[in-house]
């Protein structure tokens, strides 16, 4: 990298520092080219270079942060499989994590709950990444009972609208039981097992046998591609059938 190169990263990242640190004082409305500037110790011209606007900027400092917070995620997970943890205690406490995260970065949990911001966001698709890999463990372990896709989109809106209702009441007045609620009313929708000694029903034997074989599906070198594509249609309709209401 040259020496150019270097000082636009380094003042870059100088000024995503300054952003962040007033975004988390005083949110969107802190974020003043002005203050930003004097933080950073840069001149104002100089955001502009490199942001745009301040909607620029503030992308750009709702990335950085959830970057950080994503990694850290990564490697958690990383950790927990390595050490053999549960899967569903993993996926618990992953869930923690994100919630606390949000509350305690209100206005990085707005901006990218933005559809718009979301798409563009490479930390928030690494996010949803990590969950999938969460819930790909559950079903390899016989323990989900409706498609893997579906079970990452219901925790996944769970998960954001309790976040934005706690958001929505002052500190004092939320619900500290709301969170371990919702994750709790996904989980009986979504596993065999809610609980850890709970058996699994009659019911959800196959459906939970189905998911278990289409997680492994792409790993069959018994079988030809056009053999495990197919088994992956007949596995997905299985599945997406399962979950549909009745």
């Amino acid at each position: 990298m040259s020496d150019g190169a270097k000082g636009r990263a380094a003042t870059r990242t100088a000024i995503v520092d300054a952003a962040a640190d007033l975004l988390r004082e005083g949110g969107p409305a802190a974020v003043t080219t002005r203050g930003v500037a004097e933080r950073a110790g840069v001149q104002a011209p100089a955001i502009y270079r490199l942001f745009g606007d301040k909607d620029g900027l503030l992308e750009a400092v709702a990335e950085h942060v959830m970057a950080a917070f994503v990694a850290d995620k990564a490697a958690g997970m990383a950790a927990a499989t390595a050490a053999e943890v549960d899967p569903l205690d993993d996926l618990r406490a992953s869930w923690h994590r994100q919630i606390d995260f949000s509350l305690a970065n209100p206005a990085v949990f707005r901006l990218l709950s933005d559809p718009e911001r979301v798409l563009g966001s490479p930390a928030a698709r690494m996010g949803r990444q990590l969950l999938e890999t969460r819930v790909h463990r559950l079903a390899a372990a016989g323990r989900l009972r409706v498609s893997e896709p579906r079970a990452v989109d219901l925790i996944q809106a769970a998960g954001i609208g309790t976040i934005q209702i706690l958001l929505a009441s002052p500190p004092e007045r939320r619900d500290p039981a709301l969170a371990d609620a919702m994750m709790e009313a996904v989980l009986s929708r979504i596993l065999t097992d809610a609980t850890a000694d709970a058996p699994a029903g009659a019911a959800d034997g196959p459906l939970a046998a189905a998911v278990a074989l289409r997680a492994s599906a792409p790993r069959l070198g018994a079988l030809s591609d056009s053999e495990r594509r197919l088994l992956v249609e007949w596995l997905d309709r299985v599945t997406e059938d399962g979950a549909a209401p009745r």
